[in-house]
């Protein structure tokens, strides 16, 4: 949520936001990304491999739109990164509860 949260803040705030900042919150997604994609692909989860091929299929989505927003003019590509972030944070705490 947190990572959602900045992107969604330097897309409500795009004209004003600097080049730093936008940099600053799509560094954070990537870098909270590679983690999970990372830790959810290796070998020794016990995630069934579907479920690991899908996340590395999202991951790599998901690093595309990363590089697509770095160049995005009017900070439209940052909707699927949120809406993407938002979902995976609430089916965790969903499935936490």
């Amino acid at each position: 949520m947190k990572a959602a949260a900045r992107l969604q803040l330097v897309k409500d705030e795009w004209k004003q936001s600097s080049l730093a900042q936008r940099d600053d919150a799509l560094t954070y997604n990537r870098k909270l990304w590679t983690i999970l994609v990372t830790s959810a692909t290796n070998g020794d989860n016990p995630l069934p491999q579907e479920i690991k091929n899908n996340i590395a299929s999202l991951g790599v989505f998901v690093f595309k739109q990363t590089m697509e927003a770095m160049a995005d003019e009017e900070g439209n590509k940052l909707n699927s990164l949120i809406s993407i972030n938002r979902a995976i944070a609430e089916g965790l705490r969903a499935r936490a509860e």
